[in-house]
């Protein structure tokens, strides 16, 4: 289906579409648990890091709702596992300080930063993100206008509210915004299903959307052609402007 009307504001996923977030999580998981292992060795003796995220994940499966905040998620395990353990609970605050830190030490793609910069002359720019990386510690906050997380928002994508929210806090039509994401299901299905365009920012090359049935309204291997397609975007749309006589 083709959308012609001209965009006002570009959403950003944060999480594998602005950095990569897997070996930061992994890093700090290992970084977590030596923390840990330091204050509240009790725990770190019975529990592995894959033992603590295996306790995450059952949790999340009773409490599905988790999974629109991961830190509370992530302090309701360890204030469980502190009790069973007889671990020192004044640790708890601190451990989710340390993680916090850890969490946010990313690493951007090299060609993120330079786009953002020249998309920000261009358009209105937005965050929703299921994630809870901290724009200000990473310091990317003042390229943002609006940044809504699913923890504090209490909804998480693919869920229509919190896209129609960003739209809203934006003062933008969904039809006059863009999401782009690296997941097909939360960032591409979940915008396009409120009206807005979905670019979809595949790395890899894979053909994963084809094997889904789910057509993006743009597929990118990176932000240079992310910035190639938004540019042609604004571009069409002057040319459809009626010229005055």
């Amino acid at each position: 289906m083709m959308n012609h009307r001209p965009p006002q504001a570009l959403l950003f996923d944060l999480d594998d579409t602005l950095w990569p977030i897997g070996p930061v999580i992994a890093a700090a998981e290992l970084g977590w648990h030596a923390w840990l292992a330091e204050r509240a060795p009790v725990v770190t003796d019975k529990y592995t890091v894959e033992q603590l995220r295996a306790l995450r994940m059952a949790l999340l499966e009773r409490q599905p709702d988790m999974v629109a905040d991961l830190y509370k998620l992530r302090r309701a395990a360890l204030e469980a596992v502190f009790l069973e353990t007889g671990a020192d609970s004044t640790h708890i605050d601190g451990a989710m300080a340390h993680f916090h830190t850890l969490r946010n030490a990313v690493t951007m793609f090299d060609d993120v930063l330079p786009v953002l910069e020249e998309l920000r002359t261009m358009l209105r720019l937005g965050v929703i993100t299921n994630g809870n990386a901290d724009l200000e510690v990473i310091g990317l906050h003042h390229h943002f206008e609006v940044a809504l997380a699913s923890h504090s928002f209490g909804r998480a994508k693919p869920a229509p509210e919190i896209f129609l929210a960003a739209c809203t806090a934006l003062g933008v039509a969904p039809e006059h915004a863009i999401y782009v994401g690296d997941d097909l299901r939360l960032d591409v299905q979940g915008a396009q299903a409120v009206g807005m365009r979905a670019v979809w920012i595949n790395r890899s090359g894979s053909s994963a959307h084809l094997e889904a049935g789910i057509v993006p309204d743009a597929i990118c291997a990176s932000f240079d052609e992310l910035l190639v397609w938004v540019k042609a975007q604004m571009r069409h749309n002057e040319d459809q402007e009626p010229k005055g006589h």
